[in-house]
């Protein structure tokens, strides 16, 4: 199942499977994709959070990180994107539009198997920042 949301940051695709999203957008499936979490402590489950920045993770928002296992985690404090998320212990979410091509609402409505339309209607919003967490730095890969 695919899913087109408002997510906190973007209009998204979200799905459990992240092969499923890499072949509606057209890339290659071993490209990384962005998981979502709706908690912490679901978070927790699926990587170890270095000591070092716990502190950042827990206070930071929009912001997806790179752990050392290899994957990007963002944890979503958005309530309405919550409500979906919540459901699941992590959905892979990108972009809703083709593979380095703009927004295109009409493309992501007819790749989804499922539309959330938010009451406001979608909107298109800044991506999030992305950085990779390193043993005792961090590198910012993608800024806002």
């Amino acid at each position: 199942m695919i899913y087109l949301a408002q997510t906190d940051t973007t209009v998204g695709l979200l799905s459990r499977s992240k092969e499923a999203l890499a072949k509606v957008k057209g890339r290659e499936p071993c490209q990384p994709t962005i998981a979502c979490v709706s908690s912490f402590r679901k978070l927790k489950k699926q990587t170890r959070i270095p000591k070092n920045f716990r502190c950042l993770i827990r206070r930071s928002r929009k912001t997806t990180f790179v752990y050392p296992n290899g994957q990007a985690y963002r944890v979503v404090f958005d309530p309405e994107h919550n409500q979906l998320l919540d459901r699941f212990d992590l959905l892979y979410s990108t972009s809703a539009n083709p593979h380095g091509q703009p927004l295109d609402i009409d493309w992501a409505k007819g790749v989804a198997d499922v539309v959330i339309t938010p009451p406001h209607g979608f909107e298109s919003r800044k991506a999030s920042k992305i950085w990779r967490l390193g043993k005792n730095r961090r590198y910012l890969l993608r800024k806002l």
